[in-house]
């Protein structure tokens, strides 16, 4: 907080990381949540340096929340009101402080566990932060061109746009590739797949990957269709990069949160069109709640990882033995979607379904069918 030499904050945890926790103190070492911390180290830097105008910080949220940079402020603006920080604290962060949204698109599975003792034996230590990614990657910044300057990314050859609006990029990336990323993991985890390669090779799961892509999600979308089915192809080629093993129990960390950025847009936007639910993402659904009922896949425990309060509150749900009360629990959970779900008409028939059919049959054969 007080190096003279920090200007730039980058910050990447996940959907449900950027939130509002009225429970905070300023006084806590530190806050539990991102934006509490960063507007303890925020003041703590407006104090060392008596609000010097240029102590300020550029902050870039990568978080795959749309306009990301504005409910980012939001949050900061409510734990200032919040803590009684003051006019001139205020003042300082909307004056000093320069926060920009953006869009990340580059998959990342993490530590290359495979390879890690041959890297490690290339590179002369051990290192323990070693991390894998696809070469593919864009990262797109809405921000004026004088923060290019002062971030010269293109000196290091790197896919950065700086542009007047991320919307476009954000809804296309969103929509078509982290969309199909959150339904296919449990379907297929639970279908006794590892890896979103293999998801996408497998001859069920692979199908039922293009029916979301193609039918369900491309259609929602309002921008010219060969550019999407274009997209969307890419999309699949990224999925089967023989070299990336993309695990699917990453993939599932928050996975409610997940499912409410990327998939229930869509789920809304082709039932208003077509008149009827889209099968692919409603079972996706049920697939992430019957992942949540927790136990074991063959030998292998389902280690489920979320807020505490979201996974007891699946726990006691299936705890009752009925798939109806699990269904209408989890949709009607407003701090999960901010609204009553079981009001979209059949849904929670359709999740009830979906949820006895998995637990009778095996959610291969419910994705077969």
């Amino acid at each position: 907080a007080v190096n003279p030499d920090i200007r730039f904050v980058i910050s990447n945890t996940t959907e449900a990381g950027i939130s509002f926790d009225p429970d905070n103190k300023f006084e806590d070492k530190p806050a539990n949540s991102y934006p509490g911390k960063l507007v303890q180290l925020l003041y703590h830097r407006f104090k060392k340096y008596d609000g010097a105008k240029d102590k300020g910080l550029i902050i870039f949220p990568c978080e795959l929340i749309f306009d990301n940079g504005k409910v980012l402020r939001q949050c900061i603006d409510k734990y200032i009101k919040h803590w009684n920080l003051g006019e001139e604290f205020n003042e300082w962060v909307k004056q000093c402080c320069y926060i920009y949204s953006t869009l990340v698109d580059r998959i990342v599975p993490g530590y290359p566990r495979e390879t890690a003792v041959q890297i490690k034996g290339q590179i002369g230590y051990n290192d323990c932060l070693l991390d894998e990614g696809e070469i593919f990657h864009l990262w797109v910044i809405e921000a004026p061109q004088s923060v290019a300057k002062e971030f010269p990314t293109d000196k290091a050859g790197l896919n950065v746009l700086f542009v007047p609006s991320e919307e476009p990029y954000h809804e296309r990336k969103v929509t078509l590739l982290n969309g199909p990323h959150t339904v296919l993991s449990p379907v297929g985890y639970l279908s006794g797949l590892d890896t979103v390669r293999q998801c996408v090779e497998d001859e069920i799961i692979g199908a039922y990957v293009q029916k979301v892509m193609f039918e369900e999600l491309l259609p929602t979308l309002n921008l010219p269709k060969e550019e999407l089915i274009r997209f969307s192809n890419d999309v699949l080629d990224r999925f089967r990069n023989p070299y990336i093993k993309h695990q699917l129990t990453s993939i599932m960390l928050n996975s409610f949160s997940k499912f409410k950025t990327r998939d229930l847009p869509g789920l809304k936007t082709y039932s208003n069109r077509k008149g009827s639910l889209p099968d692919g993402i409603v079972l996706g659904l049920a697939a992430i709640i019957s992942y949540y009922k927790g136990g074991k896949r063959g030998e292998d425990i389902i280690v489920i990882q979320d807020e505490p309060k979201i996974v007891d509150m699946l726990q006691r749900l299936w705890a009752t033995g009925s798939t109806r009360q699990v269904a209408e629990g989890v949709l009607g959970t407003q701090f999960i979607w901010g609204e009553n779900l079981n009001n979209v008409s059949g849904l929670t028939d359709q999740i009830t379904s979906y949820l006895d059919a998995i637990q009778q049959k095996g959610i291969k054969e419910v994705v077969k069918e």
